[in-house]
């Protein structure tokens, strides 16, 4: 309606002007009701031919958007595993921050499961201490070897000795009985310090091992007592909580409640344009939005990210072939508008519907050199036919509350 206004001021207005004062023909005579399209026709064809090229133009290089939504993500508070509720620490809607505790689950088993733990590595603590005994016990033996075996290494050398300066004095059968003698303590101390080394690797590789598998069989069930207890992992607001002492949690189907992060919709607002205008929507183009849940407000935007894929063209394996003439309707280009200054979201209740424009600037290109005088004008129209859309936004801001309170049957 407003884009008909303009377009008739350049082209029915003149048209008007020029019967009434050029050709003298006068309003209710020759003009009236029934002459006007004849009498008009150059000025209304003009019109509507202008006014269908001015929204083209409009809606093609400034596009709109009824569907913007500031999307946000709530956090289903769950526990890893199927448990009776012990203790609930938190209200039903109170504000919580992260890591802090929300509610304990039956903990019976996890803690006797972190006392064995403890107890296998007092076990081996005392091992410890009575493989030390072993150890001081087999240096004994091996020292009381040594001594047995040098000893009788001593008398042995001797006698040889004995027997090589006055041959016959020692009878070859004594000789012999030392020589056995010798090779028996010899194989004793052998004994004493392969037990002495075997209480060593005990106290420097095995014992060493069981505790640190003890330790870690500890550290796995603390984890387990610690997951007992559940903690808000974001700062946020519960809702739905009304969890109670006695409660059964089933992670696949029985939630605790929600946790809606404090950041949640604010970072973002999310729409959807027309594929059309895939070439158009570009990274750093400025907009505007107006949401229901901030009436008669206009938040400046600016584009951030633009999707790269369009979601109706996914495709999920399946045992059926797709007939893309099944595809009823067309997908949109997703597009990520932020707020052009800090704290505009602030007031914007997460979830809101919008309506959201995208702006066309030219004046980079505008201000280069090699512009032609027909592409200036070109790209100045399609700068300043972006006031219209801003406009007409406003006036969506100005009619929304009428229409949603009005209109809306509620």
């Amino acid at each position: 309606m407003l884009e008909m206004f303009l377009c008739s001021l350049v082209t029915i207005l003149p048209d008007y002007l020029y019967r009434r004062y050029a050709q003298g023909k006068r309003f209710g005579h020759e003009i009236n009701l029934f002459s006007v399209w004849y009498e008009l026709r150059y000025g209304i064809t003009g019109c509507l031919m202008l006014t269908i090229l001015l929204i083209t133009t409009i809606f093609y290089y400034h596009p709109s958007t009824h569907s913007a939504v500031t999307y946000f993500r709530s956090v289903p508070i769950l526990s890893e595993g199927i448990g009776r509720v012990e203790d609930v620490f938190v209200g039903i809607r109170q504000k919580v921050k992260a890591g802090q505790p929300m509610f304990k689950l039956d903990s019976s088993k996890q803690e006797a499961a972190v006392q064995t733990a403890q107890r296998k590595i007092d076990e081996v603590n005392a091992a410890f201490g009575e493989a030390k005994a072993q150890l001081a016990a087999a240096k004994g033996d091996v020292e009381q070897a040594r001594g047995s075996f040098d000893q009788a290494a001593d008398e042995l050398a001797t006698k040889v000795e004995l027997n090589k300066r006055s041959p016959f004095t020692v009878a070859q059968r004594e000789i012999d009985r030392l020589q056995r003698l010798v090779q028996g303590r010899q194989g004793t101390l052998s004994a004493a310090i392969a037990s002495k080394e075997a209480v060593e690797v005990k106290i420097n590789s095995l014992l060493p091992a069981q505790k640190a598998t003890a330790e870690a069989e500890l550290e796995q069930a603390q984890v387990e007592l610690d997951k007992m207890t559940v903690k808000a992992g974001v700062d946020g607001q519960l809702e739905q909580f009304t969890l109670r002492k006695g409660d059964i949690i089933n992670p696949l189907m029985r939630p605790a409640g929600v946790l809606i992060p404090s950041e949640a919709g604010r970072q973002a607002l999310i729409a959807g344009f027309d594929q059309i205008q895939a070439q158009i929507v570009k990274v750093g183009m400025v907009g505007e939005a107006t949401c229901s849940g901030l009436p008669l407000t206009i938040i400046p935007l600016v584009v951030t990210e633009v999707q790269q894929v369009v979601s109706s063209g996914q495709v999920r394996p399946t045992d059926v072939l797709i007939d893309p003439t099944q595809q009823t309707r067309p997908g949109s280009i997703t597009v990520f508008f932020e707020p052009l200054y800090e704290g505009l979201f602030e007031r914007l209740p997460p979830g809101s519907n919008c309506i959201a424009n995208a702006y066309t600037n030219n004046h980079d290109r505008l201000s280069e050199p090699d512009v032609g005088v027909g592409e200036w004008l070109v790209l100045h129209a399609i700068d300043a036919v972006g006031l219209i859309h801003a406009l007409i936004l406003r006036l969506q801001a100005l009619v929304l509350p009428i229409k949603t309170l009005v209109f809306s049957g509620h």
